[in-house]
């Protein structure tokens, strides 16, 4: 426990348990680490919890692989053949907004580049490829006043290249690049947009759908409101209305994706017999003290105040209780004179509820929680009422935002099956970044692949969650936002010193075939045939010396692996010591010899 800590007083506390010098009964209060403890003497060391350990089995018959990409951080030629701007086009240009002022102006060059994607596509035997259209590449100006066919023409090259290699386009309508001449007359705060998107959705549908079977209205919906209209770090770059304009954003980009919905439904699904749903991002959240029930329900309000806010309106007609009590009270109680959260009419609840065929849900981490209070302000984070860190034992990753944290994906899968009446989910993403020195033996994007889709496989098998598809972000090393190409989430590696802009597998390549190829994780003692080594005719580049030993491409387990690394580790370790204490022999015996034995030798000890 803390105690009287010599020079220091009670100043600095080396306890396991909290003392309160200021309370003359001296209360004793067990810190975490005196339960972290606990569980190592109960455990008699540190056995791999069940959570942990790897699950072999498979996924449905039926089951979609997919990798991701985005209209902007990919296609360049951002005023070719009569592209009109978007409000990343813009965003780009203005100094400062990106890192190292990079812009999409050139990207990967996938507009001139359908057959390169497509070949890295193949190599990675993925049935479906999930890509965006640029609204404003097709509607310059944001309307059906003027179409533009060569830009459309692009969009039918690359979906008849997708067919040919029996790879399935999965198209996103709209992820973030807005025509600037609709954000010109207020973007998505204009309630107009509803309409103007709807009759984008039609054309796109009309021109496309009797080849196309897979539909998303909108990507990340929480981005575009908060992000690009509340923090003001992504297009179209606002932040001086924190407190109302996400949510007025937010309530047309809801509005905006049920007209889309009804149109497909109402007008072309009988005919061309595809899905179409919204694609809703979120991280998991767990109390920062598993001990507090306030940091129990500040966990909450994060799922509640992100997933939440837009996956209740699709799928049970409204906003949650959650949200609507929260922010009406607070916007009361600063005198306003209601609610900042805009309401549902009883036609547009109904108009909204329901529009999905299945959850599209992107995720890759997960934030633990604790209540702030942010007294009288009025903003998102004020209105959910959270702060948020990471575990520090947790894996980093090239974003900052970013750790590794398997176990919270089947964990947010399980909410959403509970929550939401155990809906049919596709993974829309999931993936993780690195950043510095280009390294492509990427043993940290095997490792999060291996481990996630393993959790997404326990929530499938042993939960019984509706697990449709998964999706790997991303196809290729991109920009990144506002990060620009600092941030590189790709399985392929783009060099952009060669003008050409090859695209190079990284290792991982070789680990999420197998994956595939293997419709999930086999039982190594199986002798399933697509545990077999990669053969050299192979299209998938083997896994190089220097490639990360133990992971599922080299047919052991992630436990395994694990084990062998550790073993390895130890072994190294006590070689070096053993060098290290011959040196240290030879170099005594030495001055010994030349009879100068003297304090010396101690500095010499304390230096090795």
């Amino acid at each position: 426990m803390d105690s009287f800590e010599w020079l220091n007083g009670y100043k600095v506390g080396f306890g396991l348990h909290h003392v309160d010098f200021t309370n003359p009964n001296r209360p004793r209060t067990p810190k975490y680490s005196a339960h972290f403890y606990y569980n190592i003497i109960r455990d008699n060391g540190f056995p791999l919890p069940d959570d942990e350990k790897m699950l072999s089995g498979h996924f449905r018959d039926d089951f979609i692989w997919s990798v991701a990409t985005a209209s902007y951080q990919i296609e360049g030629g951002w005023r070719a053949d009569g592209k009109g701007l978007s409000i990343w086009d813009k965003f780009a240009h203005t100094p400062l907004r990106v890192f190292n002022d990079d812009t999409g102006d050139i990207a990967c060059d996938s507009y001139n580049k359908v057959e390169e994607d497509v070949a890295i596509l193949k190599q990675l035997k993925v049935t479906h490829y999930r890509f965006s259209i640029s609204w404003p590449r097709v509607l310059p100006d944001g309307t059906t006043n003027h179409i533009n066919e060569a830009g459309l023409n692009y969009y039918h090259k690359l979906v008849d290249a997708l067919l040919a290699a029996n790879i399935q386009p999965h198209i996103t309508l709209y992820h973030w690049d807005l025509p600037q001449a609709l954000q010109d007359i207020g973007g998505w705060e204009n309630d107009t947009i509803v309409t103007k998107f709807r009759d984008y959705a039609d054309l796109i549908f009309s021109r496309l759908g009797h080849k196309v079977k897979f539909w998303i209205t909108i990507n990340e919906p929480y981005n575009v409101a908060n992000i690009g209209h509340g923090y003001g770090t992504a297009a179209p770059g606002i932040s001086f209305r924190p407190g109302t304009l996400p949510y007025i954003v937010a309530h047309n980009l809801l509005k905006a994706h049920a007209e889309a919905w009804h149109v497909y439904n109402d007008k072309y699904r009988a005919e061309q017999k595809g899905i179409i749903s919204i694609t809703i991002n979120s991280d998991w959240s767990e109390p920062r003290n598993p001990y507090k029930q306030e940091d129990y329900d500040a966990a909450r309000r994060v799922v509640e105040f992100q997933l939440g806010w837009f996956a209740h309106p699709v799928y049970n007609g409204d906003y949650s209780e959650i949200m609507k009590t929260i922010i009406r009270e607070r916007s009361l109680a600063a005198g306003l004179p209601k609610s900042r959260l805009p309401e549902f009419t009883p036609e547009e609840i109904k108009r909204i509820k329901g529009t999905y065929d299945y959850f599209g849900f992107n995720h890759y981490t997960t934030v633990l929680a604790f209540p702030v209070d942010y007294k009288n302000l009025q903003h998102y984070d004020a209105d959910r009422g959270v702060g948020t860190i990471a575990d520090r034992t947790w894996l980093d990753s090239g974003s900052a935002w970013l750790k590794v944290s398997p176990f919270g994906f089947r964990k947010i899968l399980n909410f959403i099956k509970e929550e939401y009446g155990n809906p049919t989910i596709i993974i829309t993403e999931n993936g993780i970044s690195e950043r510095g020195a280009v390294d492509l033996n990427d043993v940290h994007r095997s490792y999060y692949y291996e481990k996630y889709i393993n959790q997404l496989l326990k929530a499938y098998l042993l939960d019984g969650v509706d697990i449709h598809g998964y999706t790997a972000w991303t196809l290729m090393d991109n920009l990144e936002w506002a990060t620009g190409f600092s941030e590189r989430f790709g399985l392929f590696y783009l060099n952009h010193s060669d003008p050409d802009l090859p695209r190079v597998a990284k290792n991982s390549v070789s680990l999420y075939s197998k994956i595939i190829a293997c419709n999930g994780f086999p039982d190594p003692a199986s002798g399933h045939e697509c545990l077999n080594p990669v053969t050299e005719e192979s299209t998938v580049p083997p896994i190089t010396d220097n490639a990360p030993v133990g992971f599922l491409g080299m047919g052991l387990s992630a436990a395994d692996a694990e084990t062998a690394l550790n073993t390895t580790f130890a072994l190294l370790i006590v070689a070096v010591f053993g060098a290290v204490c011959t040196s240290v022999g030879f170099l005594m015996a030495k001055k010994q010899s030349k009879k100068r034995q003297n304090v010396d030798s101690i500095k010499l000890e304390k230096t090795f």
